[in-house]
């Protein structure tokens, strides 16, 4: 056994080692010291060295969490890049160009040669679509690859993102960033395009005549057709509206662009007198909707950010923005929330808004419109002009016109082409024609024509009503059937208790009569924007994935060129309709800009309204998602930062 004082030395000897590994700062425990100290001094070199040990291992903790997040950063950064640019990932698989298309060899069709057919020897339908706007892209891009041949036939090779077309007519957005060329669309389903103007088309044969200017028409054969062309601005009957512009293309908008520096260049001229220069600083917007205020939005942005630091203090005074609307509020297709908002925010920034009002004519240097007064009466009205933006409302194309004549008994609208909740034209036997977008409106489902049918099956008591708790499962049913009045047929579960008038807990006949009325009476066409043509179009890209899963399946009887079409042609269609389910839209909010200003409309009364640079960049991140690929993201982040780097371009080219 060892003494003590053989042990003190051995402990100080082990202590004294150590302190010379730890270096100079290292606690020195002395010999002499007594019991207690050396005790204690012992006791906080074990806790010491206790915590240098737990150091190190909190040291790989560390560097394990930040590997983790490292990880889940890039992979969450990875998946984020793959879902923006996936379609163009999708497309770089496929190398091959597309085939190209022929005439058949000698044959034609009605005094035209015909375009040979892409149908494959595996028996795809060819699909021809029409158009290259909202709805027709967004059918390209949920197409799967193979399903179909598939061509594209427009007049532009591009597609147009169309919410941004205000901002472009400034400089807030070059032209090319809202543009995506068709070709880049179709490569991922190995698509062909012909740039071409459909001018006829022939139901029963599957014809539709293309032509383009300059090099002749021809006969393009279809198993499937898709009218996507968009829609006309309609006259209301004003007269010179040649003297007008209007905002649909990019060649639209390079032309407001260039007529609004023209104005200010000719403005600030010495030559010009004071009653010409308001004249030509006069910017008249006719029609109060989405892209008439947010172009009027966008050029007070315009003025008050850009030109006023380069053109004189006297020139700026004389500027004068004016909406015209005929109805009593501007954006009247919102909540009234916004409507009102909006207006306070335009009287802020002095664009003056004259409601109830209607255009009569447009000259070359002035605007004669008339407005209706409270007690009646009309009032006429004239005022100088530089500048006229017509946006009032679409009507039927001459393509859309022609397609309504074709089919008199079954189309009876003015405005577009009327489509069942398959989105296929009403009046085509075997449902082979579809239309979408502006130019097509889902048919109005007019309950009380099937008041009988609908009451005959549903769940009913004894004294043949309608019973409460029967009553919700009732309406899904009827909302599933009728899915354009949805929305109104469910609010019926709500108001219950306005319709039973007679506190019985059920719905009688007559009382149901009442509810199909208000139904009928609330039920109006989808609005026409961009977010309806978008659902409508990836609706019917899956749906026609879909219907070719099943034929290539066997699990419905192929179609094409067999005796079954032509001798059946409405069993085939009503076999296909209850093969996929209707059309449902789901409003997800509509947006305006109103000059560092933002609105967006939810429904069922929910609205967001905000005037600072939140609200501006929250509308500018909505658009930026909805873009159709990631080189257009790219283009509108650098022109955003270029506009708030070094403004806005004022160059007239």
């Amino acid at each position: 056994m060892l003494s003590r004082s053989r042990f003190h030395t051995g402990l100080f000897a082990s202590a004294l080692a150590r302190s010379s590994r730890k270096g100079p700062q290292a606690a020195v425990i002395s010999p002499a010291m007594p019991r207690r100290q050396l005790t204690q001094a012992t006791a906080r070199q074990a806790t010491k060295r206790a915590a240098e040990t737990g150091r190190g291992r909190g040291s790989y903790a560390r560097f394990a969490r930040t590997l983790g997040l490292w990880t889940a950063g890039t992979g969450a950064v990875a998946t984020a890049g793959y879902y923006l640019a996936k379609d163009e990932i999708e497309a770089l698989d496929f190398e091959e160009p597309p085939t190209e298309l022929r005439m058949v060899p000698g044959r034609t069709y009605r005094g035209y040669p015909v375009i040979e057919s892409q149908r494959s020897a595996d028996g795809r339908q060819q699909l021809v679509v029409l158009g290259s706007g909202w709805g027709a892209v967004s059918i390209l891009k949920t197409l799967k690859p193979d399903s179909y041949d598939v061509v594209v036939v427009s007049p532009d090779n591009y597609f147009i993102f169309t919410p941004l077309l205000p901002s472009v007519t400034v400089g807030t957005v070059e032209f090319r960033s809202v543009l995506e060329a068709i070709r880049r669309v179709t490569k991922r389903i190995r698509g062909s395009y012909i740039e071409a103007t459909a001018v006829d088309v022939d139901f029963e044969g599957r014809y539709v005549l293309v032509e383009h200017p300059g090099e002749g028409r021809a006969w393009l054969p279809y198993d499937r057709l898709v009218v996507g062309v968009g829609a006309q601005s309609i006259t209301h009957g004003a007269r010179g509206l040649e003297h007008c512009h209007k905002l649909k293309t990019i060649a639209d908008a390079r032309s407001i662009r260039q007529h609004i520096m023209a104005n200010f260049e000719k403005a600030v001229l010495p030559t010009t007198s004071d009653e010409e220069k308001r004249r030509l600083l006069t910017f008249v917007v006719c029609g109060g909707g989405p892209t008439g205020c947010e172009f009027a939005a966008e050029l007070y942005d315009f003025l008050a950010e850009d030109l006023k630091h380069y053109f004189p203090r006297s020139i700026q005074q004389m500027v004068s923005v004016v909406i015209v609307q005929s109805r009593d509020h501007i954006l009247n297709m919102m909540d009234s929330v916004i409507s009102e908002f909006a207006e306070i925010e335009f009287d802020r920034r002095n664009i003056k808004v004259v409601t109830n009002s209607r255009v009569q004519q447009v000259t070359p240097d002035s605007i004669v419109f008339s407005t209706a007064n409270p007690d009646g009466s009309v009032t006429e009205h004239s005022m100088p002009q530089g500048f006229v933006l017509w946006s009032t409302g679409i009507s039927l194309t001459p393509f859309t016109s022609l397609i309504c004549q074709k089919l008199p008994d079954a189309q009876k609208n003015r405005h577009a082409i009327t489509v069942d909740s398959h989105l296929r034209v009403k009046g085509i036997p075997d449902g082979s024609v579809y239309a979408l977008g502006d130019c097509a409106s889902i048919e109005h489902p007019h309950l009380l024509k099937h008041i009988s049918e609908l009451f005959d099956s549903a769940p009913r008591s004894k004294n043949n009503e309608i019973p409460r708790a029967e009553f919700s499962a009732f309406v899904r049913k009827v909302a599933a059937q009728y899915p354009i009045a949805a929305t109104h047929l469910q609010s019926l579960v709500d108001h219950f208790d306005q319709f039973d008038t007679d506190n019985s807990n059920t719905i009688c006949m007559d009382e149901f009569t009442h509810m199909l009325e208000f139904v009928d009476n609330k039920v109006t066409a989808l609005p026409a924007l961009a977010q309806v043509a978008n659902q409508e179009g990836v609706y019917l890209g899956r749906s026609l994935n879909r219907l070719a899963a099943m034929y290539a399946n066997n699990e419905l009887p192929a179609t094409v060129s067999s005796e079954l079409l032509n001798a059946a042609p409405h069993e085939i269609a009503q076999m296909e309709g209850n093969a996929i389910a209707p059309f449902t839209y789901h409003h997800r909010g509509t947006l305006a800009y109103l000059g560092r200003a933002a609105a967006a409309d939810f429904g069922e009364g929910k609205a967001y309204k905000g005037s600072n640079l939140v609200a501006k960049y929250l509308w500018r991140s909505v658009y930026w998602s909805q873009q159709v690929s990631l080189r257009t993201r790219i283009l509108l982040i650098m022109d955003w930062t270029k506009e708030l780097l070094f403004g806005r371009d004022l160059s007239r080219f």
